[in-house]
């Protein structure tokens, strides 16, 4: 690739398991006495079409020839995608870094699979794509999440703690001089469904779950579950949600605003368990569910540290900024995914890179 690696304009692609949409962030990354700086140039979120999101979500029960299918239309999807973003707004691109979406994750049994052909992005778009960043991690014993963490740390390192509320509530941190990050809760996976079946896309600033009430025994069997008994290295996937999360709120007849409040307090309570700084403290929060007001409300609740939202376009794009930060890394052959993150047997440069 001829150009200046160490001054690179990237284009983040990043999809959620929230399912919101694509997000696409242009940004300009540089290294300046080793210290990485940013701007996000030109920034959007793609939502899905109905079409889309149904398919996304059926993927999970796919396999074979169906899977395959899927896995290539998506990537078509994504190319199609980014070059109307680069064509609207006459944007240069060095470099795609494309997260793909997260289709099954079970490191444990040593697979995870994100979608969206990266050969036919790089073909399609006649630019350079760094993809697939989570099987190396996975195949050398890690999580293959969470990846953001590193980002975190060279980016945004004036902070003591840095949470992401997206589908999953995540979280990373320096702990005896290592960064140490992993997954807290299920967050707006669960809430937005929930939401959806009264016709809206999510909770506009928790205002229903605000007016809710607690149901008592459901915020106990949620905060009971196995997961939040485990420390060290851990991730959760959309399996989690349907194995563990799903059949314990059908047991409930509740009103969704009880069942929201109950949720949005059983989050706040186990962010609450994991950040345990205290005023002189500063927490970074990202992501979606940062503008849920309520949310945040009792996480802050729940903790001592200073809450701080960041500027919208660092709220809404973290996760794909970072994307193009671990892209950039990953064609410079850096470390770009950290063994003390994901509980790996090694840091490593992580992603596969087609030309």
């Amino acid at each position: 690739m001829q150009v200046n690696k160490n001054a690179m304009k990237i284009l983040g692609v990043m999809s959620g398991t929230s399912l919101d949409g694509i997000d696409l962030a242009l940004v300009n990354l540089k290294e300046v006495n080793k210290i990485h700086q940013f701007q996000i140039e030109q920034a959007v979120t793609v939502p899905y079409t109905d079409f889309w999101k149904k398919r996304l979500q059926e993927g999970f029960y796919l396999s074979g020839e169906a899977l395959i299918q899927l896995d290539a239309d998506y990537g078509n999807l994504l190319a199609e995608t980014a070059q109307g973003f680069i064509v609207q707004h006459q944007l240069e691109v060095d470099l795609i870094a494309s997260h793909g979406h997260t289709i099954f994750h079970q490191p444990e049994k040593g697979y995870t699979l994100q979608i969206g052909n990266g050969p036919q992005i790089a073909t399609k778009l006649g630019i350079p794509v760094v993809c697939d960043f989570r099987p190396q991690d996975v195949a050398l014993g890690g999580q293959g999440a969470p990846l953001v963490p590193i980002g975190d740390q060279l980016l945004f390192g004036d902070y003591d703690y840095c949470l992401n509320l997206g589908g999953f509530a995540n979280i990373s941190f320096e702990q005896g001089g290592k960064r140490i990050a992993y997954d807290i809760s299920p967050a707006n996976i669960v809430l937005n469904p929930l939401v959806a079946a009264l016709g809206k896309p999510y909770d506009d600033k928790g205002a229903l779950a605000a007016t809710g009430s607690l149901i008592p025994d459901l915020y106990a069997e949620l905060n009971s579950l196995a997961f939040y008994q485990n420390r060290g290295s851990k991730s959760l996937g959309y399996e989690f949600v349907v194995q563990e999360v799903q059949p314990i709120l059908k047991k409930y007849q509740a009103t969704t605003k009880d069942m929201l409040r109950t949720l949005v307090e059983h989050m706040a309570y186990q962010i609450g368990n994991v950040v345990t700084g205290t005023v002189n403290n500063k927490m970074l929060v990202t992501g979606g569910g940062a503008y849920n007001d309520f949310l945040i409300e009792r996480i802050a609740a729940h903790t001592e540290v200073e809450v701080v939202l960041p500027r919208p376009e660092v709220i809404d794009f973290k996760e794909a900024l970072i994307f193009a930060l671990l892209g950039k890394l990953r064609i410079q052959g850096k470390v770009n995914c950290l063994a003390s993150v994901t509980g790996a047997k090694k840091n490593h440069s992580s992603g596969v890179e087609y030309f």
